[in-house]
């Protein structure tokens, strides 16, 4: 996945990818209400992302079990995320570790690497992967220009990502976390918000 800038980017000078998306109350339906998206691609073709707060009724030893990885640890307390409605079958694990080390991996920052092989899950069982690590299924996608609009149609706050909001804040806390670092209150934003 090449990271080139689409027109529209190049004039507002701002690509999200390692930003955070918070959905703005008026996204009321679906996975993305009440949402918290991490961008770990966006260029010309579109975006995609990995939504951090959405836990699945899953756990990552129900994912170990499912795929006959034998697991060191009881992971039956890591809350597996709904990463969004793309592929919604397949695993995504966002961490920080280097992306080099592991089959298939997009490396978004120099510190964070998202990886989609098989590999990283059975280290982490294994107790040989990385420590910070955030596991998803599905992802978030949007075409060409899609994000574009649905920003100037203020559907999402952005703002700079924090591995620490990623890795070491509980995912209920996550959005308000982001957004206090905004300066807002998410529970306090109409749905009506216009344009500033």
């Amino acid at each position: 996945m090449p990271s080139s800038i689409n027109a529209n980017t190049a004039r507002s000078g701002h690509c999200l990818r390692d930003h955070f998306l918070l959905a703005m109350p008026s996204l009321t339906e679906g996975i993305f209400s009440h949402s918290i998206t991490y961008i770990c691609e966006h260029g010309e073709s579109g975006a995609m992302g990995i939504v951090i707060n959405q836990p699945l009724d899953l756990s990552l030893g129900e994912i170990f079990e499912h795929l006959d990885i034998e697991a060191m640890d009881d992971f039956s307390d890591r809350p597996v995320m709904a990463g969004g409605p793309v592929q919604i079958d397949h695993g995504f694990v966002l961490h920080r570790d280097p992306a080099s080390r592991w089959e298939a991996s997009l490396k978004v920052t120099e510190g964070i690497s998202l990886t989609t092989s098989r590999d990283i899950l059975r280290a982490i069982a294994a107790g040989r992967g990385p420590r910070e690590y955030l596991i998803a299924l599905g992802y978030a996608g949007w075409s060409a220009g899609q994000l574009e609009q649905e920003l100037a149609d203020n559907a999402w706050l952005t703002l700079p990502a924090s591995s620490e909001i990623i890795f070491s804040t509980p995912h209920q806390q996550r959005l308000n976390a982001a957004a206090a670092q905004l300066g807002v209150d998410m529970n306090l934003i109409s749905n009506q918000a216009g344009h500033a």
